[in-house]
C-alpha cells in the first residue's frame, strides 16, 4: 500500500504542510531511531509522537475518554498506531540532539491541556525537536480558506475576461504601463 493510498487527498495538505520534509514509511520489522518524529494517519488527520526507544512513544492521546481527551502519555508502539501504518518524518533542519528532545518528551508526561488549535500532539513533537511549538496541520487548515477564496477570484476574474472579451493574458495598458492581463493574488506571500 502506498502513501498516497494510505493518506489519501490529506497527503497533499500533509506535503504541503512539511515543506523540506521527508514523510517515509516504517518498514514492518524496523525500528525507528530514538528521538525520531512518528506519525499515523487518524480519522481525518495526522497523529504525531516522540520514539522513545524499546517500543515507547511519548504523544498526546487522541483517544477521548468521557469526552475529555486524555493527557500526553508513554504508550507501547502499537497503543499510539491502533492498527494504522506508521511513518517517519525525517527533519532536513537542526533539532535539539536526542537526550534533549526524550528530556523535553518526559517533561510534559501527564500533561492536561489539550487544545486543538494552540496544544496539540503535533505541538508537542515540534517543541520537543525544535522548541518551538508549531502545528504545521493546523497552519494549513487554518490557510485553506484563503486559499480557496483565491482560487474563486481567479475562477471569476478569468470568467469575466471572457463575458467582455479580454483574453486572460493579453497586453493591457495602464497608466504608461503595459502589463499582462493576470489575476494577481490578493495576499502576496514574502
Amino acid at each position: 500500500m502506498t502513501t498516497d493510498q494510505i493518506f489519501g487527498n490529506r497527503l497533499v495538505a500533509y506535503q504541503y504542510a512539511y515543506q523540506g520534509r521527508a514523510v517515509r514509511p516504517l518498514a514492518a520489522d524496523e525500528e525507528p531511531a530514538v528521538g525520531a518524529h512518528l506519525v499515523t494517519p487518524w480519522r481525518g488527520f495526522a497523529h504525531h509522537g516522540v520514539y522513545l526507544g524499546g517500543g515507547r512513544v511519548i504523544h498526546y492521546n487522541a483517544r477521548v475518554y468521557r469526552f475529555k481527551r486524555r493527557p500526553v502519555e508513554e504508550t507501547d508502539m502499537p497503543e499510539f498506531a491502533e492498527g494504522r501504518p506508521v511513518f517517519v518524518v525525517c527533519h532536513a533542519g537542526s533539532t535539539h540532539d536526542v537526550d534533549e528532545v526524550l528530556r523535553r518528551a518526559r517533561s510534559r508526561v501527564g500533561e492536561d491541556r489539550y487544545h486543538l488549535f494552540n496544544n496539540n500532539c503535533e505541538h508537542l513533537v515540534e517543541w520537543c525537536l525544535h522548541g518551538v511549538a508549531r502545528s504545521f496541520q493546523v497552519e494549513s487548515a487554518l490557510e485553506f480558506p484563503e486559499r480557496a477564496g483565491e482560487w474563486w477570484l481567479r475562477k471569476l476574474f478569468t470568467l469575466a475576461c471572457r463575458l467582455i472579451g479580454v483574453p486572460v493574458g493579453a497586453p493591457v495598458k495602464t497608466a504608461g504601463e503595459v502589463r499582462k492581463n493576470y489575476p494577481t493574488r490578493v495576499n502576496p506571500r514574502k
